[in-house]
């Protein structure tokens, strides 16, 4: 959805409907659209950080202006899915260069880390939440930091005033919406944190009901210290002391939860400007982050591997696109599960994993009617791996994604995480911390040999967030996208990228698109959809067929010719406005 300037009125009425699921991601149609072209654009996973940044634009804010203080509302009113106690990558396009960089605000294990961590004292891998749940799994959070990097370079607006809006909201309440209600609802391991407790659930133990109000003083004070005294408050001083307490105090005396985080880690978080993964596909050049995510290459992968195939000739989902688009991820997972790791520790074949001459090697073994089974990973350049391939699931859903274009042309994708729904469960101060180390194998060995994305001290775990640009043959700027959903986000961003430049599709459309995505393992097709009917179709290739109901979270903005298109998933809270 797209507007001029909606008046104050029935933009309130629209963003209480989205917030209490009364209506869909869009506000209502007695909304007039100005027929005056669009020239900014802001997306996001819920309609109050869309409108926070997209007041930072109207107040002469960039592009990294408008994510800041969008970011800064969703740690209060998506709590479950991002925040300052978490990590993010940025992506930025600048319309005056057209240079393209990315930012990696990656969790980093602490000092104690080591790739034994998340073992028994039988040598069995942990269950997922026995790691998750407490100050085990929490990496030191790197949002901030790099949304300072970010801010220092690309800023134009006072880094304090873009807490403004996350502050007066954290005072005066937002109401809960569908998404949170729904989710406290069915969180089991919440309840058992004292602070998140009291915070969510009333005095009998019951969540807050939908569109409640909802009020955060603690966290308010905390964005007043950051606003004041830039990210430094955050990583020492008394916020630090309380999130190393926190994090090294979880689960009481027992000691079930606990972790071992020090003021030094916080202390010596660092940000990253990385070069980012780019190749050409089609007419157009698409770029990703790159390691520690696996996002950026396994999606160029998949897209590189399916070039020789014409798909614009393809009807949109029809059981043939399914079947190509799944045979080639099989391909790019079954690379990222052996190689992607963070290049910091380990050594990453990112040019021979994107060599055109690799990808049309590996595309040949794609066969039009009959499916591949489970793919080994290739040799790019002739190079054999020194480590052993883990299991390739993350199992963190909880993420949000934020895709914005200001009024100089200047667009950002950011992909932002806590990792599992609410994080680590450890509130400190108003906010939840992460879990986000264990994205990192629990397996440090596999066949004897190493296995890349083990554990370290001072590593970033391998995560598959894509927030992805794409620009045309001139290097003018395209599409923005992203989205949450650990390891299919890479499924859910290829889908839109293939809907919105081969089937040409209205951004909404790309988006709503129904998701099908393959891991190297069946092809899982989004439950409740017409997807569901290829499955006969599909199984006669050979394929083995499953239906899932997680749900992404794309937020898009796309460039067509002069016209600025901004998208959001119905499948969540999200929100599209533009003026």
């Amino acid at each position: 959805m797209s507007e001029r300037k909606l008046p104050a009125k029935l933009l309130l009425t629209a963003v209480l409907l989205v917030l209490t699921g009364c209506a869909t991601a869009k506000p209502p149609v007695s909304v007039a659209k100005s027929a005056a072209p669009i020239r900014d654009m802001v997306a996001t996973a819920h309609p109050l950080a869309t409108v926070a940044g997209r007041n930072a634009l109207r107040a002469g804010g960039s592009a990294v202006d408008a994510v800041i203080a969008a970011q800064m509302v969703l740690t209060l009113v998506e709590p479950q899915s991002s925040g300052i106690g978490g990590g993010a990558f940025l992506m930025h396009f600048a319309a005056k260069t057209g240079a393209i960089e990315s930012y990696d605000g990656r969790e980093t294990a602490p000092a104690s880390a080591h790739p034994a961590m998340f073992l028994r004292a039988d040598g069995q891998p942990m269950k997922f939440f026995e790691a998750a749940v407490g100050g085990l799994g929490v990496g030191v959070p790197g949002v901030l930091k790099m949304l300072a990097m970010a801010h220092a370079e690309h800023g134009k607006l006072p880094w304090a005033k873009l807490f403004k809006p996350a502050i007066r909201l954290a005072e005066n309440g937002f109401p809960v919406s569908k998404r949170l209600s729904s989710l406290l609802k069915t969180e089991r391991h919440l309840p058992r944190m004292p602070a998140a407790r009291r915070y969510f659930y009333d005095a009998n133990g019951e969540p807050k009901r939908l569109g409640a109000k909802l009020k955060n003083p603690a966290l308010a004070a905390v964005f007043r210290r950051i606003a004041k005294d830039g990210p430094e408050a955050f990583y020492s001083g008394e916020i630090a002391r309380d999130i190393v307490q926190a994090v090294n105090t979880a689960g009481g005396a027992a000691g079930k939860y606990r972790g071992g985080m020090s003021l030094a880690d916080l202390a010596s978080y660092r940000a990253k400007k990385r070069a980012p993964v780019c190749m050409a596909y089609r007419k157009w050049q698409v770029c990703g982050m790159g390691p520690p995510s696996s996002g950026g290459a396994t999606t160029l992968q998949i897209l590189g591997l399916l070039e020789r195939f014409d798909l614009a000739a393809l009807k949109p989902a029809s059981s043939r696109a399914v079947h190509l688009i799944s045979e080639a991820s099989r391909l790019a997972f079954a690379d990222r599960n052996l190689y992607l790791a963070d290049s910091d520790f380990v050594p990453v074949p990112i040019k021979g994993l994107l060599d055109r001459g690799y990808l049309t090697r590996r595309s040949w073994e794609i066969l039009l009617d009959r499916a591949g089974g489970i793919r080994a990973p290739g040799a790019p350049n002739g190079m054999t791996a020194e480590f052993s391939a883990p299991d390739s699931d993350e199992k963190g859903l909880s993420t949000s994604h934020l895709s914005i274009v200001d009024g100089d042309g200047n667009a950002v994708a950011m992909t932002t995480s806590i990792e599992n729904a609410f994080g680590s469960r450890v509130m400190v101060r108003g906010f939840l911390l992460n879990n986000q180390l264990t994205d990192f194998s629990f397996r440090p060995e596999k066949n004897g040999r190493p296995v890349a994305n083990r554990p370290d001290a001072g590593k970033r775990p391998r995560s598959s967030m894509a927030p992805t640009l794409v620009l045309d043959d001139r290097g003018r700027f395209v599409l923005a996208v992203g989205s949450p959903g650990g390891s299919r986000i890479i499924g859910y961003v290829a889908k839109t990228l293939i809907a919105a430049l081969d089937w040409n599709l209205d951004l909404q459309a790309a988006v709503d698109l129904p998701n099908f995505v393959n891991r190297n393992g069946p092809i899982e097709l989004e439950r409740g959809t017409a997807l569901e009917e290829l499955r006969p179709r599909l199984e006669a290739m050979g394929h083995k067929v499953v239906s899932f109901s997680r749900a992404s979270g794309i937020q898009a903005v796309r460039l067509s010719g002069t016209r600025l298109e901004g998208a959001a998933d119905k499948r969540r809270d999200g929100l599209a406005l533009g003026d």
